[in-house]
């Protein structure tokens, strides 16, 4: 195969698991802006919201997600990946037929299931599509679908919820996403294991679970760029949830007005900094490795007063722009973290350390952040009435803070855990 081929099919690849994971982040967040007139339907408080958006899916999503992954570093991944993406989508237009909120916790839960087998493989496949000197670029692009997606969720669930209502906003969006499905399963090859990397490990068969726990307990850097990732979570993954709310409450914009506004803020914003950061981590990482980790820390730092000073903007456009900066520079840290996970194990062991991080990653942001922004509205209501919600999220911008902290340790680590 020419170099022209090769490329030609990662391009394909990567465009296919692109749609897939942006199908992957509107079934996710949709239920975010869709939270608005659910919560009027069903009588819920926002604790509620807070576990269906958050528990209901963090649950099953995290739990099933490593041992999906260690079927993924033995099997092919394709197929993995295809059925993954149909249960998902199935799952949230499931949603659209529930009455309550417990048939609607349930149905999130499915959706859990699904996304549980889309991630971590899509990431050890695109690894092995691309060269080392190009994964935080391509991890990067794939990481697109997290802004697309959620801008879209936001987008087209207010307007569908708005012409029609959020039962056929679920049943739409997630039957939309049953063609990526067989485009996944039907367009991508099953590319050899390390076939990109070098070294003795490339090409060697997947270890025993125990074996790859074992090593990632050894390896510090995992563990801060896990957990530096997971408090920058609880705020990336609560803002997607909550911010829709905040600004009806706050700004007082219709559902409508919601979606474009705050779809607009996630589009603009977290397109520039998913692809700022992996441009700046492949730039600078393969001289420094600390440098996948320091990039963050630095965005993280700068991001906590755009939001800040967001939250109590005078005017909407001063708002769009704090927020749009702030989430610019929340989601720079996809590109670089991830690729830098990628290299602190050999390959046969990427999908499982994947599915580690993201465990993590995603059990304590959407498990956590959801039902903690939404706890703490409930608790400040007596002090704040309709602006409870506003300084929940001040108060948790402490995460952010954080995040850079760990990040900044994790920099130090990285050269020393290194792989290849």
């Amino acid at each position: 195969m020419t170099g022209s081929e090769t490329r030609n099919i990662g391009t394909r690849v990567l465009l296919i698991l692109l749609l897939a994971y942006i199908f992957n982040f509107i079934d996710r967040q949709i239920i975010g802006v869709l939270a608005l007139p659910i919560k009027t339907e069903l009588a819920l408080s926002d604790k509620q919201l807070g576990l269906m958006g958050g528990i209901a899916f963090a649950l099953f999503y995290s739990g099933l997600a490593i041992p999906i992954a260690w079927l993924a570093d033995r099997r092919p991944r394709v197929p993995i990946i295809a059925w993954s993406v149909g249960l998902w989508s199935l799952f949230t237009a499931a949603c659209g037929l529930t009455h309550n909120f417990w048939q609607l916790f349930l149905a999130r839960m499915g959706v859990g299931i699904g996304e549980a087998g889309g991630v971590a493989p899509s990431y050890a496949l695109i690894s092995d599509f691309y060269p080392k000197e190009k994964r935080g670029r391509a991890l990067a692009f794939f990481s697109l679908g997290i802004p697309i997606g959620s801008a879209l969720g936001v987008f087209f669930g207010a307007w569908l919820a708005s012409h029609l209502d959020w039962r056929s906003a679920f049943l739409i969006v997630g039957l939309a996403g049953l063609p990526a499905a067989l485009l996944v399963r039907l367009f991508i090859p099953e590319p050899a294991r390390g076939g990109r990397d070098d070294g003795a490990e490339a090409g060697a068969p997947a270890p025993p679970f125990l074996e790859v726990a074992l090593r990632l307990a050894r390896i510090p850097s995992f563990w801060l760029l896990s957990f530096g990732a997971a408090s920058g979570s609880i705020l990336g993954y609560g803002l997607i949830f909550w911010l829709p709310s905040f600004f009806a409450r706050s700004f007082h914009l219709a559902l409508g007005q919601v979606g474009w506004f705050y779809g607009s803020i996630v589009l603009v914003g977290g397109i520039a900094g998913t692809w700022l950061g992996g441009w700046l981590g492949d730039r600078t990482g393969p001289a420094d490795p600390g440098a996948y980790a320091r990039i963050p820390a630095f965005c993280f730092l700068v991001a906590t007063p755009a939001f800040a000073i967001g939250l109590f903007a005078p005017s909407l456009w001063l708002g769009w722009l704090l927020f749009a900066l702030g989430q610019m520079l929340a989601l720079a840290w996809l590109g670089p973290v991830i690729a830098a996970v990628q290299h602190i194990v050999p390959p046969n062991m990427r999908a499982t350390a994947s599915a580690s991080f993201l465990f993590i990653n995603n059990l304590i942001g959407i498990g956590f952040g959801i039902f903690f922004l939404g706890f703490m509205s409930d608790a400040m209501q007596a002090a704040h009435g309709e602006d409870a919600l506003k300084y929940s999220i001040l108060y948790g911008l402490v995460f952010y803070l954080l995040s850079a902290a760990l990040y900044f340790v994790a920099a130090k680590r990285l050269k020393q855990d290194w792989v290849g």
